[in-house]
């Protein structure tokens, strides 16, 4: 039997409505790199083509995408579909499946500031894990997509390794 190992993270994607103004805000607030230059997918028999249609079904048409990159080599696939819709509420925490991702910045008033200055949302207040203990801090922001955005000040394994709230 083989035992399990941790892997790696590689990346996520992200549905925006604009790709364009996505690049332009992630690179400008988050300081990502763009790894590929946003391009046009079409539905057809490429290899590419091809592999969007196994994932995606038929009859999606065409998309645009650009790949981004985090300074600890994660990889940011963002998508824009034709059809991209708004959901009436982007925070359905209750639902299964991907409901936020989480970047980590000591300078969390900075950030949190420069979210909101490039159309971005703050949408609770910074608040401390362990408050007077450690200098630990988290906040939730949205991009000016609707996608939800978590800051840590620290690293994930320092915030939960004390084992306890």
């Amino acid at each position: 039997m083989n035992k399990p190992y941790p892997r790696s993270f590689s990346h996520i994607g992200l549905s925006v409505p604009n790709l364009e103004e996505a690049v332009k805000f992630y690179t400008e607030v988050l300081g990502w790199y763009v790894i590929m230059e946003p391009s046009e997918i079409v539905e057809d028999d490429s290899p590419i083509g091809q592999m969007c249609k196994d994932v995606f079904g038929e009859g999606w048409g065409k998309f645009k995408i650009a790949h981004l990159a985090t300074s600890d080599k994660i990889g940011i696939e963002m998508f824009e579909f034709e059809t991209n819709e708004n959901p009436e509420n982007n925070f359905e925490y209750w639902k299964t499946g991907i409901f936020h991702f989480c970047v980590q910045d000591p300078d969390i008033e900075g950030l949190v500031e420069k979210i909101v200055e490039h159309g971005g949302k703050q949408r609770m207040p910074i608040r401390e894990y362990y408050p007077n203990e450690k200098p630990y801090k988290m906040v939730y922001c949205e991009d000016p997509f609707g996608n939800l955005i978590e800051i840590y000040t620290h690293s994930y394994e320092l915030t939960y390794s004390q084992g306890a709230y």
